[in-house]
């Protein structure tokens, strides 16, 4: 699954332990990677360490480890969202006015340093911790890895890009209503939520204090558990501690949505991707529909119910010294939380409670839900545009999770055509947290997933990749039109098992005509990669009744390519059974 520039933290740290490699040397390693990236995206970072202080780190690492020890995470470089304290720099939780230096780092920061790590910085985020999109911060929108013009997801925003690109092995960010899950699925990386009170929130500037949970990106679960085993224990400096425990997952009865509750937001593409996640899912366990309606309800308790008060609550003093300070998305959302009466926040903690047990008594139906991560996601255009209510669409399927004390990890389950991530979320009941880590290992191992995609390193997409399946294939008539604008051939391969192929009647020269079906099967297509400019100049010159549009590949990968529209298959012969057009081709010779 790893991406060839991507970092590991299980990997450097046994390199340096064994001596192959130095903390210094990585270090230095990535410094350049963190300086070249400013080149695309330097907002990502709201404070970085000195070079200087880093290295001196990296060289004290080198000294411990020369004299006998055997540190968990040697010469790991990692970063952290700016709502989290690291000693030594500001947290600002995206809000200059907020800002003050901490006396020490949090707690789980202090664990991972102990255990040999070496912070590079902190993370940009929707200020606050307020936002699943990442466009809400003073010092700039970060963006999505892959492709520069969507979101990348919120409000860890910073963290995932720092995975993502390949500039640090792992990166903390926090979750209240999904925000250490969202930018995982987008960004194609593991989303670890912990159990609410596993790892201390010791040192967090609290968004929802009864909710918020630390959380961690990383590129693979080796990553998650070893962080895990580092930061995982009882702190008694924080209130909401527990003792750690690990629960087994039973049976694997897996509780997905009722197909007609599941919302898509007009996105079939992350519907087929779901889909097909369903089915790799099925091969570990028995898929089991359940009703999502009390978990949304939950969910509505968070941002239209009493515990937005709570929101408000963390930000109170600010608010009434200084509100023009905080972002105007954020006070719009935290200012009615002032107006909630002590009524209404008890009549709506009676209702969570029953909810709560309606969730608790579902664990005796299944051992685990597998939910979408995100139904869909958006342009950074259109986050700004508009900001509230496209981001309550994201967070549908993640915003109940915390409310009712679930464990819950976002996996990458596929890669959309703009290049950026789909993924779900295994969720399990508290303290399952290392077996949905197992789980995760056996989907990862049947969906075996493509690799994570180039990164966007200019802010366009430099290519478009176009599956053609008639005449425009190799040594077909009309194969000059790619030809002629340097198409690259990228390999031949089948759709999606929901296509039929039809041979239009009266086509000079013969073409046939792809059509979407529920009642279909995979057919043979060759996929090209143009320039944009070029695919632009081929895409007018393709005639009606076809067209070009999104093809859903085997692999559950999407490109362009050609599609047509119902009219095309008037006269036509159906073709399907014949696999591709090549095989009519030889049929009719």
């Amino acid at each position: 699954m790893s991406g060839p520039d991507r970092l590991s933290a299980t990997e450097i740290a046994a390199a340096v332990n064994a001596g192959r490699t130095s903390a210094l040397a990585v270090a230095e390693d990535t410094l350049a990677r963190v300086e070249a990236y400013d080149a695309v995206q330097p907002q990502i970072w709201i404070s970085r360490a000195a070079r200087e202080d880093l290295l001196a780190a990296a060289r004290a690492i080198d000294a411990r480890v020369a004299a006998g020890e055997s540190l968990p995470l040697a010469g790991v470089p990692f970063a952290v969202k700016d709502n989290i304290d690291v000693e030594g720099l500001d947290t600002t939780a995206a809000c200059p006015d907020f800002a003050y230096r901490p006396d020490a780092s949090a707690t789980v920061v202090a664990r991972l340093l102990a255990a040999g790590a070496l912070c590079i910085g902190k993370t940009n985020l929707d200020q606050f911790a307020t936002g699943l999109v990442g466009t809400r911060s003073p010092y700039g929108i970060p963006r999505n890895a892959s492709n520069l013009a969507y979101v990348s997801g919120g409000s860890s925003s910073g963290s995932s890009v720092t995975v993502a690109a390949g500039l640090v092995a792992f990166a903390l960010g926090t979750d209240t209503a999904g925000s250490g899950r969202v930018p995982a699925a987008f960004n194609h990386l593991i989303g670890f939520k912990p159990t609410k009170g596993r790892w201390s929130t010791q040192g967090l500037v609290p968004a929802c204090r009864t909710l918020d949970c630390i959380t961690v990106f990383t590129d693979d679960t080796a990553d998650a558990r070893l962080v895990d085993s580092v930061v995982a224990a009882f702190d008694e400096a924080d209130a909401y501690s527990k003792p750690l425990a690990d629960k087994p997952l039973g049976s694997k009865r897996i509780g997905v949505p009722r197909r007609a509750q599941r919302v898509w937001f007009g996105d079939a593409e992350s519907e087929f991707l779901y889909d097909r996640a369903l089915e790799n899912l099925a091969q570990l366990g028995e898929l089991v529909e359940i009703d999502l309606a009390p978990l949304l309800e939950a969910a509505q308790l968070l941002y239209g119910g009493p515990w937005v008060a709570e929101r408000t609550a963390a930000v109170a003093a600010l608010l009434a010294a200084n509100p023009d300070a905080i972002d105007p998305t954020v006070r719009s959302i935290v200012e009615p939380g002032a107006d909630v009466s002590a009524v209404e926040l008890f009549n709506g903690m009676y209702r969570l409670a029953a909810i709560k047990r309606h969730a608790d008594l579902l664990w005796g139906d299944i051992d685990m839900m597998a939910f979408p991560t995100t139904g869909t996601t958006y342009r950074v255009s259109e986050l700004l545009a508009a900001p509230v209510a496209l981001n309550s669409n994201l967070g549908l399927y993640t915003n109940f999770v915390n409310l009712l004390d679930m464990a819950a990890l976002a996996v990458p389950a596929g890669i959309r055509a703009n290049a950026t991530g789909f993924g779900i979320t295994l969720i399990g009941p508290a303290d399952t947290d290392r077996a949905l880590l197992d789980v995760a290992d056996a989907y990862l191992s049947v969906a075996d997933l493509p690799p994570p995609p180039s990164l966007d390193l200019e802010g366009k997409m430099q290519t478009v990749k176009l599956a053609v399946v008639g005449a425009h294939l190799k040594d077909m008539p009309l194969h000059w039109q790619l030809t002629s604008r340097d198409a690259k051939f990228v390999g031949a391969f089948e759709t999606a098992p929901s296509y039929r192929l039809y041979a239009m009647a009266d086509s000079v020269p013969p073409k046939p005509a792809l059509i979407h079906s529920e009642d279909g099967a995979p057919i043979a297509v060759e996929v090209y990669e143009l320039g944009v400019a070029e695919f632009g100049s081929f895409v007018v010159e393709v005639p009606a009744p076809l067209a070009i549009g999104t093809v859903t590949l085997a692999d559950g990968s999407s490109v362009k390519g050609f599609v047509a529209e119902p009219r095309a298959i008037t006269g036509a012969e159906d073709i399907t059974s014949l696999g591709g057009w090549r095989a009519f081709i030889a049929r009719a010779a």
